[in-house]
């Protein structure tokens, strides 16, 4: 799709789904709209009322630190820090610490972001490779209730779709306090039948830090798009170039005792670099009034280098206990999928696809002092595929009532061949996902939503072959290769206030393994079941042609099953909240206010210690000088807030201690700031 700019008078948000039952590529497909000043009656035919789209004007209204926040779109979604601006962000949704993106599935352009069998988590997904102003549109949905949604795609997914091209050339420059520089630029031009984008975007932050962060992050993308009647395809190359110095999260007791700035370091060698490469084709085909056919494919090089260091000197009081993740790996697939509008009494839709997925990894785990490697605690090659298949059908049974019902097989294949010998191993698994979705709209301005699935998440592909603990060399215990996710929920959308919608969700789900992030050892570990129940409430409201209001709450209630009284998931949050204010074109004037908050959460199995809340409030104002020219200002961190972005708790050592203390770890929210941007349209 063209980035077209299109102002929030025409779009804010859209509900996935078309009006009618014929089979339309997605960009071209009927949508409900949600506009300002409007009465948003309801249209389109989502699956659940946890369902949007966000296109890029709502997107560049909104103010953002650092990209990973664009995911706040997606109601009760929270994206945090915890180790500098280079590596993944945490994620927080549905009462799960996804960590860097467990149990949730993030794509770009049909490309995977995820990484199984990482080195630093399992689902890894970093988005500092994505360029926000290349973004057209974003895509969410919760809920394993989706036939083509796959691994880790259980609490939800997103997907990013970049601009087929851009109606202007773009130059944008920022500067921010505490070093912040940012220049991105980007043009097409008319080339044969088609268009061809070149886009990048340069990065460099010092960060309020007592050590300099080094950010220097460099992104570039090319694009090549052609569209007609019967046919659309596109050629895409990116790279992703990203080196830079961390701060880790600190010790309180540090902190409190004033040996140690909020700002400050332990260790002050810890950082990484990362490399992503990919090259991507995607063809949609029109093949007649009632069928399409869709298909992708990508290769992806890709390599992170993380030196970390969470517990400082209790294991080694003399070197220290920075070690090494790395994660070199060569990614390959393909989806294609069929879709078919039946001429049946009953309107029927048919749906069906494959999808294949091919990674090759060097996956190791070293010690180092001062970034220098002293002792391999592990490094193994590991070769795994993913090849799914899946069909859904859609009746139309009545004007009144639909339904959805899908089921979907995943075949999960490793080779592990580890540098100690007793942990490698080959296997595979494979998993039948039934899905069902019920809709029924009583009158206009209403509609329910009744749904059931499975989904899964896959493990590590090392942990489902091992025998002994690489650090201790005592015998361990393997995980299954799939863990299964049952869930139910229950909806419903109304616009039946003027210039309002909400939705309202609950929901239920039971996890066979949950993935835990172990924040001493910087990676996941597959432990107990769980199950979560839930309830969202989201809503919009638009008095006027120019103004909208949006806010969402969320609860969960998340437990770990059969373990007794001490069954709280840690990091599990239990509330999360937003609200924002979105102002378009009044006057050659635009802008955003958000107010965020993440609840507290167990940082344990026992229901205390647990992390504080955390509130914090952005802004930004737009203002148009001339047709092709404006001025931005960011106001980050509003409040000055000194609340914590993240919070752990772990047994660590401080230099001058004789014995490893438990402590909560925490990792600041940046204090207040400013960042000028200038836009020149040509």
């Amino acid at each position: 799709m063209t980035k077209t700019g299109i102002s929030l008078a025409t779009a804010i948000t859209l509900i996935l789904g078309n009006n009618s039952m014929a089979a339309n590529t997605d960009d071209n497909a009927p949508q409900e709209i949600l506009v300002f000043g409007s009465d948003f009656n309801l249209s389109g035919t989502p699956v659940t009322a946890a369902e949007g789209i966000v296109y890029d004007t709502q997107l560049a209204l909104r103010p953002v630190s650092r990209t990973a926040e664009l995911l706040e779109f997606v109601p009760g979604l929270i994206a945090t820090q915890h180790s500098g601006e280079g590596k993944a962000n945490q994620y927080f949704v549905r009462g799960f610490n996804l960590d860097h993106g467990t149990d949730f599935a993030l794509r770009l352009d049909d490309m995977p972001i995820n990484m199984p069998t990482h080195g630093h988590g399992q689902g890894y997904a970093d988005i500092n490779f994505i360029i926000p102003e290349l973004v057209n549109r974003l895509t969410y949905r919760k809920g394993p209730y989706y036939a083509d949604g796959g691994d880790f795609a259980t609490a939800g997914a997103a997907d990013f779709n970049y601009a087929d091209s851009l109606d202007q050339g773009t130059a944008n420059m920022t500067l921010g306090e505490n070093d912040y520089q940012r220049l991105f630029l980007g043009e097409s031009f008319d080339l044969f039948a088609g268009q061809l984008t070149l886009a990048g975007a340069i990065t460099q932050y010092a960060g309020p830090w007592q050590r300099d962060q080094n950010l220097d992050k460099r992104k570039a993308v090319i694009k090549y798009h052609e569209a007609s009647p019967e046919r659309e395809w596109s050629l895409t190359g990116m790279s992703y170039l990203n080196d830079w110095d961390a701060t880790d999260q600190i010790p309180l007791r540090a902190v409190e005792s004033g040996s140690l700035s909020r700002w400050g370091t332990i260790d002050p060698t810890v950082g990484g670099d990362s490399r992503r490469n990919s090259l991507s084709f995607a063809w949609q085909e029109n093949l007649g009034a009632d069928d399409q056919w869709n298909f992708s494919a990508y290769l992806m090089d890709y390599t992170l280098d993380l030196y970390s260091n969470f517990t400082y000197f209790a294991t080694d009081p003399v070197r220290g206990d920075q070690f090494q993740q790395a994660d070199d790996r060569r990614v390959a697939g393909f989806e294609t999928e069929y879709r078919r509008n039946l001429q049946t009494a009953i309107p029927t839709e048919v749906t069906v696809g494959f999808q294949n997925r091919y990674d090759d990894i060097d996956v190791g785990l070293y010690l180092t002092e001062q970034r220098a490697i002293y002792e391999t605690v592990r490094a193994d090659n590991v070769e795994q595929s993913l090849n799914s298949l899946y069909a859904s059908v859609q009746h139309q049974w009545t004007d009144r009532f639909r339904s959805v019902a899908s089921v979907r097989a995943d075949h999960y294949a490793f080779d592990v061949a580890a540098g100690i010998a007793s942990n490698s191993g080959s296997g595979s698994d494979t998993l039948f996902s039934p899905k069902l979705n019920l809709i029924y709209r009583p009158m206009a301005g209403l509609e329910t939503f009744l749904s059931a699935g499975q989904g899964f998440h896959s493990n590590d592909a090392r942990g489902t072959v091992i025998t002994v603990d690489p650090v201790t060399g005592d015998d361990i215990d393997a995980v299954d290769p799939l863990a299964t996710a049952r869930s139910y929920e229950a909806g419903f959308r109304t616009s039946l206030i003027p210039k309002t919608q909400i939705a309202l969700t609950a929901f239920s789900m039971r996890l066979s393994s949950e993935l835990i992030y172990v924040g001493d050892a910087g990676n996941t570990e597959a432990v107990d079941p769980s199950k979560r129940h839930g309830v969202e409430l989201n809503g919009l409201y638009s008095p006027t042609e120019w103004l909208l209001f949006d806010a969402d709450v969320s609860y969960t209630r998340a437990r770990l099953r059969g373990v007794g009284v001490d069954n709280r998931i840690a990091n599990a949050v239990e509330r999360t909240a937003s609200l924002g204010m979105s102002i378009d074109d009044l006057n050659n004037w635009s802008g955003g206010i958000r107010l965020r908050y993440l609840g507290e959460a167990p940082l344990t199995e026992a229901r205390l210690p647990r992390s504080e809340a955390t509130f914090l409030m952005n802004a930004q104002t737009s203002y148009r000088l001339s047709p092709n020219l404006s001025v931005s200002v960011e106001l980050l961190n509003v409040l000055d807030s000194d609340d914590r972005d993240i919070t752990y708790f772990y047994e660590s050592q401080l230099p001058g201690e004789t014995a490893p203390v438990e402590d909560i770890h925490f990792h600041p929210v940046e204090p207040r700031s400013v960042r000028v941007t200038l836009q020149a349209r040509f």
